[in-house]
């Protein structure tokens, strides 16, 4: 029994041993990173950004899979169940994780199921106006709205997405009175505020940007929790008491929960100083994004609070249970 004993022990040690030099040896094979939108959009881009980075960073071959479905939920699962072994990470948005809990039951828990590594960015919303809307300000906006019989109309991309959710919390926050009118794409709902056809809209800072320069639509509030270098003349919709936290979308790159933490920690160094690199600010800016970074630990802090604010939030413009 003595000698089986040993065995034992001497196998156990040997797989422990293993173990930590396969980790050690983090990574030897190629990356998946899977994106759960489809090609081309602002998590797309991003995830192409980061898996460039990554591949030079680790000197092993980072490959983006696209998995699109469900709002991003599809994708996300699937990361969420593949192999804690750091080979299958997912760049995911912030629709998935922090605002699907608190309006549909997900197959899995974003908070259990997943482990945080770092953020990779963020995209502000900016609330835009036509030159011909008579306010200067947000609140002189919602306060209009409420002068006139039928209100204001706002674009967004239809129900579920952030532009109606920071246009809803807005209205709910301040009386406004809005009627939302969907779009095919963030683009055109933002051209539609450009014709006047819609007098507003929350846009993503990508498509608001360069109509801002063009003095086409006017800038009234950015939804950050601090003023974004982005535009750093547009004060935050927080900063004008009109909101009582943030709404902006961002992208994050996860791991299956269990992964071990020198793998996570070696994937949180490198995005660390992707966010300092000056050729990926660049190009985070020309897609209206930036490029930030967090630990884990502040990270799944994030994580618990957002996911809150968004249940409160949500179920304040009655778009949850």
């Amino acid at each position: 029994m003595k000698n089986i004993a040993v065995a034992i022990a001497a196998l156990a040690s040997a797989i422990s041993f293993h173990a930590a030099a396969a980790q050690d040896a983090y990574p030897n094979r190629l990356i998946k990173l899977v994106v759960p939108f489809a090609a081309g959009g602002n998590t797309d881009v991003v995830g192409r950004l980061a898996a460039g980075y990554m591949q030079k960073a680790l000197h092993v071959n980072v490959v983006v899979e696209n998995r699109a479905g469900a709002g991003g939920i599809n994708g996300t699962d699937a990361v969420a169940k593949s192999a804690p072994d750091g080979y299958a990470l997912c760049v995911c948005g912030i629709g998935p994780i922090t605002v699907s809990p608190a309006t549909e039951k997900l197959p899995y828990d974003p908070l259990r199921d997943l482990a945080p590594i770092s953020l990779i960015n963020t995209n502000p919303l900016i609330l835009v106006v036509n030159p011909k809307v008579e306010a200067r300000s947000a609140a002189e906006l919602a306060a209009l709205s409420k002068s006139l019989p039928q209100g204001l109309s706002y674009g967004t991309v239809g129900a579920g997405g952030l532009m109606q959710f920071a246009a809803e919390i807005f209205r709910a926050k301040t009386g406004a009175k809005f009627t939302s009118v969907p779009y095919r794409g963030g683009a055109i709902a933002t051209m539609a505020v450009v014709s006047g056809e819609v007098q507003l809209a929350f846009s993503n800072a990508s498509d608001a940007l360069a109509q801002i320069e063009a003095g086409t639509v006017r800038p009234l509030g950015i939804t950050t929790a601090k003023r974004s270098a982005l535009a750093p003349n547009v004060p935050t919709l927080q900063e004008q008491g009109l909101v009582d936290y943030p709404v902006e979308s961002w992208n994050a790159l996860f791991a299956p929960a269990g992964t071990p933490q020198p793998i996570i920690d070696r994937l949180a160094a490198v995005m660390a100083e992707m966010a300092n690199d000056a050729a990926i600010r660049k190009s985070m800016a020309d897609i209206g994004s930036v490029a930030v970074a967090n630990s884990p630990k502040e990270f799944g802090e994030m994580l618990r609070v957002e996911t809150e604010q968004w249940a409160k939030a949500l179920k304040e413009i009655g778009l949850k249970p």
